[in-house]
């Protein structure tokens, strides 16, 4: 009988344990979930008040971890390491698994410009359409681009998409945008890669951050 109560009563205190370190633990978690969600907040006023330059609405300044951060929660994932610049992977201005490139100063942990290449096309009308949509939007937000150069470097002007197409991965083709603004500059271009692929890119370099670039290679000289 007393083995029975003494049984009976252990399972009590264990229950009661249980309960108890449930409730703190959920305590814990909802503290650290408000904790997550004002520092998140805050941080998002922080980058709303950024005279830089913003790709998806995060400046383009800061170290790279803090940047990496701030574009995962924007919904890209980190894929690795490339040329001195991370990678990130996600959705950008209505295109899917677009590569972004996150280039910092050399020797210095600050964030200074932004690649974006955009998925291969193998076709000049798709091709064409990628930069001239992107183009469009580029211009209803910032404006007529500051310099646009758009032609064929050959021999003669191609006759047909299928030469644009061979022009363009033969390195032929020069098409670039550029956007000035108060805080940065943008450019837009149809790339190359050997003679394999061809995709339109965008890069984002802010002003202050290239300015920090060119005092370095000043003091190079």
């Amino acid at each position: 009988m007393k083995k029975l109560f003494l049984s009976a009563f252990i399972a009590i205190l264990c229950l009661l344990w249980y309960y108890y370190f449930m409730n703190s633990s959920k305590e814990v978690i909802n503290e650290e979930q408000k904790e997550v969600a004002i520092n998140v907040e805050e941080d998002d006023a922080t980058m709303k008040k950024s005279t830089h330059l913003k790709f998806k609405g995060v400046p383009i300044d800061g170290k790279l971890d803090e940047f990496k951060s701030r574009m995962k929660r924007k919904g890209f994932k980190h894929i690795g390491t490339q040329d001195n610049a991370e990678i990130l992977q996600g959705d950008f201005a209505d295109f899917k698994e677009c590569m972004i490139y996150v280039s910092t100063l050399d020797n210095k942990d600050l964030v200074s410009k932004i690649s974006v290449v955009f998925p291969e096309q193998k076709q000049w009308k798709y091709l064409y359409g990628d930069y001239t949509h992107l183009k469009e939007l580029l211009t209803e937000k910032y404006g007529k681009p500051s310099a646009c150069t758009e032609k064929f470097q050959f021999f003669h002007e191609p006759r047909n998409d299928s030469e644009k197409m061979s022009y363009a991965l033969l390195g032929g083709c020069q098409y670039e945008s550029r956007f000035t603004t108060d805080n940065g500059e943008i450019t837009l271009w149809i790339e190359h890669e050997s003679s394999l692929s061809c995709f339109v890119m965008l890069s984002y370099k802010d002003k202050d951050n290239s300015n920090i670039i060119r005092e370095h290679a000043k003091d190079d000289l």
